[in-house]
């Protein structure tokens, strides 16, 4: 989309200079606010046209049936979906009798700007009536990072070119009309009008709708009042109904007069509480908004941003879209964790309807890596959310004749939502990826309290499934069968390498924190015995390897498939789910998505340089990136295995995933993953940030090794770790280290320990890698960036 002239390349903002209809939804995508809790997508405030109207909170979703042609036993009953809640953004306008429809009339000018720094979405246009009466519209919107239930508007209108006669109309509207889309699988079913009004109310300035979801039984509130500055004359009334609740204020405006809005909704829902309870609790989160007022919740926003922005910035030189990219990536992931507090992060954030709504295992392994680094209460509350569907998980294991807990792969409220087995109930990987989670934001966070509660509830009950469901053979090799990993072009595999190298890990650690925590490990039940035999299954856990190719397998026999026939297969037949059967895909040597990459992303102490070397340039081959979460996981290893200008390539689509719309499902919502794997990149990538084994065998050491391609002259980021802030500034030939805050810290550079002091920078030069040939891709699956203008058609193998 950033690739459309209406789409400016700035460092701090994302700025639309004209209204496209044809890119409406995506922009509308791009330009939406969250905290968290409460999700607006970037609708022009006049409600339409619009792409896809959506408003959310987070953890509201209705239930629905999974048909199924033949069911089976442990096969989910229900599936859940997001819905639009009550939208309170609408301040619909009318001019001289003329609804503001900007298929209408003329556009005269239009601009939409979202600081990542103030956090607030405006807008300023200038339309003329069919009739010819000009107005300038402006409006700023927020949804507040400190007030979690609040969202805010800012609307004025004045007129350009006479006398006008206006009327805005400020609603609370549920049951919106939502446009109908088939034929994808990463769409959101639909759910009908999923709302059942139990109360309307409005009286003076203020409004009020409380709804209850039909099947799952969740109660809405949304509530809004309102400021309102006209000239003398002006009047308003207030109305409701089930689905609407609107305040209407109309004024005779000269040139040079205008009509101020200011809005503040405040939204609640619960599964329990009343609806006198939700009722009180939506009117006084929003008197509390309107005692602030529009100016104390833009500086609170402001304030808030600005320390985010102190310990996250990435400043990148020598390319001004990846700087914007990644400052808008972090943006749009603070946005989808910041104020969850105890919910699950989508897929999407709570920018759309793509998948459903539903949280995947990449939130854990992509989104919350970021998370710890940077906004670590984040980290934590996600987890937590984790652990309180833990009683639901450990009920899954059983069912499937299972120990421990199983972990749905995708869900809202920790229900399994996939009734495609193979790739849902399959994936067990899921379950190490949230115990490593926990593992990470403890060994960075220091949270010692959380590693005693939480995190070795969670240890434990993992730890317990591999245990369960792998076994040892005959000559004692543990063995993980039957299993799906990242790679969803592959399916009910043995000894999936990823899963396998995620499980040992996690086996691991929570022998280990069963040691150093013993009356939790008691009151788990967690004995000697047992420990002993998750070290055992570690310690023989089966790595696949074809000793006559010299690489690891993805999984065991993979590397003896047939391989896809990439020759024949045109462009416009990508993404592969879409064309061809699973059954085709699942028997080839084809992958959607970095797996064994990400293996050794997640685990690089098991393999030698050389095999990592040899591992990347092989699978890079059979990688067709049909997964937004495989572009970053493949610029790390590039980078790691000395290919720069490959991982620069991998690093453009993996930052420009939404700006530029590279899935064309934008519309559908942001891909929050890939959003993160633009930091995951530079940082983990060009920056070489990994956790490296200490003294007593945890990896509980940071280190560096970084090198930047030649397409950038500097890349510099900021890590907190155990309450210091770190910042690493990158260059050519050197980086250096400088301690911003706290106690000093001891890190790896290249695997030399050093030791950083505040206010005593360490320079260090970077060391340089061997040379090696720059492996292939399948073809037409070349990386846009390394495309050159003839190419664009045909990319031939190098």
């Amino acid at each position: 989309m950033i690739t459309y002239p209406s789409f400016t390349v700035e460092p701090w903002c994302l700025r639309e200079t004209a209204l496209n209809l044809e890119v409406l939804a995506q922009s509308e995508s791009v330009f939406a606010l969250s905290n968290g809790h409460i999700g607006w997508r970037g609708n022009l405030d006049e409600g339409e046209p619009h792409g896809l109207p959506g408003s959310y909170l987070n953890g509201v979703y209705e239930r629905r049936p999974l048909p199924y042609a033949e069911a089976g036993y442990g096969y989910p009953e229900s599936g859940e979906s997001v819905i639009n809640v009550t939208d309170g953004k609408v301040i619909r306008l009318l001019v001289n009798d003329h609804p503001c429809d900007l298929r209408y009339g003329r556009v005269l000018a239009h601009e939409r700007v979202l600081d990542f720094r103030s956090g607030v979405l405006s807008r300023t246009a200038r339309w003329s009536t069919p009739g010819g009466r000009t107005v300038r519209i402006t409006s700023r919107r927020l949804v507040s990072f400190t007030q979690r239930a609040v969202a805010a508007v800012v609307y004025e209108v004045e007129p350009v070119n006479g006398r006008a006669r206006v009327a805005v109309q400020s609603e609370l509207v549920a049951n919106e009309q939502l446009p109908h889309t088939e034929g994808d699988p990463r769409v959101a079913a639909v759910t009908g009008a999923p709302l059942v009004g139990e109360e309307h109310f409005a009286q003076d300035t203020r409004l009020r709708l409380v709804h209850r979801t039909v099947r799952s039984g969740l109660r809405v509130g949304a509530a809004a009042d309102h400021l309102i500055d006209g000239p003398e004359g002006t009047r308003w009334t207030a109305q409701s109904e089930p689905d609407v609740s609107r305040l209407t204020v109309t004024a005779e405006l000269e040139p040079g007069q205008r009509l101020r809005l200011v809005k503040f909704v405040a939204y609640g829902w619960s599964g329990q509480r009343s609806l006198p309870a939700v009722h009180d609790q939506v009117d006084a989160a929003v008197a509390a908004a309107v005692s602030t007022g529009w100016e104390g919740l833009a500086h609170e926003q402001r304030t808030f941003l600005d320390r985010f922005w102190a310990g996250a910035d990435v400043e990148v030189e020598g390319d001004a879209q990846i700087q914007q990219a990644v400052r808008f990536a972090l943006f749009h992931v603070l946005q989808a964790a910041a104020r969850g507090e105890n919910q699950a992060i989508p897929a999407k954030g709570l920018t759309g309807t793509g998948y459903d709504g539903h949280s995947f295992w990449d939130i854990e392994s992509y989104v919350l890596p970021v998370l710890t680094f940077t906004a670590p209460q984040a980290v934590a509350s996600a987890l937590r959310w984790r652990h309180r569907t833990l009683p639901a998980a450990r009920q899954r294991a059983h069912q499937l004749g299972l120990a421990g807990a199983t972990f749905p792969w995708r869900t809202i409220s920790g229900a399994e939502c996939s009734a495609y087995w193979p790739a849902g109930t399959a994936a067990f990987h899921v379950n190490a990826d949230i115990a490593m989670a926990a593992v990470r934001y403890v060994l960075v966070s220091g949270d010692e309290e959380f590693e005693r509660g939480v995190g070795l509830d969670l240890l434990v009950h993992t730890a317990r499934l591999w245990r369960s469901l792998g076994h040892h053979d005959a000559e004692g090799v543990f063995h993980i069968d039957g299993v799906t990993g990242p790679d969803e072009y592959s399916a009910i595999a043995r000894d999936n390498l990823y899963t396998n190298l995620m499980a040992r890990q996690n086996l691991l650690v929570a022998a280990d924190l069963a040691i150093r925590h013993p009356d939790r490990a008691e009151e788990l039940g967690v004995d000697e015995e047992e420990a002993a035999a998750w070290r055992d299954a570690a310690a023989r856990m089966a790595v696949p390897y074809n000793e006559t190719l010299g690489v690891h397998e993805q999984s065991a026999g993979f590397t003896r498939f047939q391989h896809w026939d990439f020759d024949s297969t045109p462009p416009e037949h990508y993404p592969l789910l879409l064309h061809y059967p699973y059954f085709d895909l699942y028997r080839k040597q084809v992958v959607k998505q970095a797996d064994l990459v990400l293996a050794m992303m997640e685990s690089p102490n098991t393999f030698t340089d050389e095999e990592k070397a040899r591992n990347f340039a092989y699978y890079d081959a059979l990688t067709v990136r049909d997964s937004s979460l495989s572009a970053c996981c493949q610029a790390v290893l590039a980078a790691e295995t000395g290919h720069l200008r490959l991982a620069y390539a991998y690093l453009g689509e993996a930052a420009l995933m939404d700006l530029d719309d590279l899935e064309h499902n934008t519309r559908d919502g942001l891909h929050i993953a890939s959003l993160a794997g633009t930091w995951i990149a530079l940082v983990v990538g060009f920056g070489g940030l990994r956790r490296h084994a200490g003294e007593d065998g945890r990896p509980d050491r940071l280190g560096f090794a970084p090198r930047l391609p030649e397409a950038l002259s500097r890349v510099a980021f900021t890590v907190t770790v155990r309450g210091r802030r770190l910042k690493v500034d990158i260059g050519p030939a050197s980086a250096r280290y400088v301690l911003e805050e706290g106690e000093p810290l001891t890190v790896l550079h290249h695997g030399e320990p050093l030791t950083v002091t505040a206010g005593k920078p360490v320079d260090r030069a970077v060391s340089p890698l061997p040379a090696r040939p720059e492996p292939q891709q399948p073809r037409h699956r070349r990386p846009a960036g390394l495309l050159s203008g003839d190419e664009a058609g045909e990319e031939p193998q190098e």
